[in-house]
C-alpha cells in the first residue's frame, strides 16, 4: 500500500513538472529544467520518459551555460528574475488601481495574492539558476 501511495505522489508530481515545463517555455521560468525533473521522476515508472531524459538533460545544460556565457546576459537575466519578485510583492501587496487605469478595476492586478506568490517564487528560483549555472560554468 505505501509503494502504491509513494507511486501516485512521484507520478503526479512528476506530471506537474512537465505540464509547468512546458508552460515556462512560453511564460517566464526556467522551463526546460522543469521538464527534465518531471520526466526524472516519470523514468522510475516509465520507459519512454527514461529514453527522453538524457537529451532534455543535455539542452537544460546547454540553456544554463549559455545563460551565463557573456555579462550581458548575466545582468539581463538578474534584472528580469529581479522585475519578477517586484511584480510579485505588487500583487501581493495589492494597491488600488491607479487614476490611469482605463478599464474596470476588476482588471487591475488580476489574480491577486496567488499570483504574486507565484511571480515571487519563479524570480527567486530563476536567480538561484542564474547563481548555479554562474559557479558551475564560469568559475
Amino acid at each position: 500500500m505505501k509503494s502504491a501511495a509513494r507511486r501516485v505522489a512521484l507520478e503526479t508530481l512528476g506530471w506537474v513538472l512537465v505540464v509547468a515545463g512546458i508552460a515556462a517555455l512560453v511564460l517566464p521560468g526556467p522551463g526546460l529544467l522543469g521538464i527534465f525533473a518531471g520526466l526524472a521522476l516519470l523514468s522510475q515508472q516509465y520507459e519512454w520518459a527514461e529514453r527522453r531524459l538524457e537529451p532534455v538533460k543535455e539542452k537544460a545544460l546547454r540553456a544554463a551555460e549559455e545563460s551565463v556565457e557573456t555579462w550581458v546576459r548575466i545582468v539581463f537575466s538578474a534584472t528580469l528574475a529581479v522585475l519578477l519578485v517586484a511584480a510579485g510583492v505588487l500583487w501581493i501587496w495589492g494597491p488600488e488601481a491607479p487614476d490611469w487605469w482605463t478599464l474596470d478595476e476588476k482588471w487591475w492586478l488580476v489574480g491577486g495574492w496567488g499570483t504574486g506568490i507565484t511571480q515571487v517564487a519563479s524570480g527567486l528560483f530563476a536567480m538561484g539558476m542564474i547563481v548555479w549555472s554562474y559557479r558551475k560554468y564560469r568559475q
